[in-house]
């Protein structure tokens, strides 16, 4: 199974993802998106493909969004793309796409709902939460 996560290696969430993702016994393609960010297309895809609004794919936190006035309702979806285009740092993260589906992982476990079914043991979190039991089965 052929898996990418665009991924942030300072983000908790983008690495329990990614450790998920590893949990179910897939390496993954692993695009540093702020060094390599996607393609309008790309980018544009995902979000649609997730079911998501591009302002719900837009970060906020940590990034220019305030600074760059990106919080005016009048802005179009292609303006903010070409904003989250323009600084990488605003597309939320992580995304993931595989054959089963495209996620926004936010909460990390939401990778779960695009991969195969896993056996493996527990799986915790970074911060000690356990999100897979001993039979693999995701905890509630």
């Amino acid at each position: 199974m052929t898996v990418t996560i665009y991924h942030n290696p300072d983000c908790g969430t983008s690495r329990n993802t990614l450790s998920l993702i590893r949990h179910a016994g897939i390496e993954p393609t692993v695009i540093a998106y702020l060094e390599s960010p996607p393609s309008r297309e790309t980018l544009t895809s995902m979000i649609t493909e997730a079911v998501l609004t591009v302002r719900e794919a837009i970060r906020e936190k940590g990034t220019p969004f305030a600074e760059l006035g990106l919080d005016d309702p009048s802005l179009t979806d292609e303006q903010l793309i070409d904003a989250m285009l323009a600084h990488p740092i605003l597309i939320n993260r992580p995304f993931v796409v595989s054959p089963m589906g495209t996620r926004l992982s936010r909460p990390s476990e939401l990778v779960l709902e695009i991969l195969p079914a896993m056996t493996k043991g527990p799986f915790f979190k970074e911060d000690g939460e356990q999100v897979l039991d001993s039979e693999g089965k995701r905890l509630a």
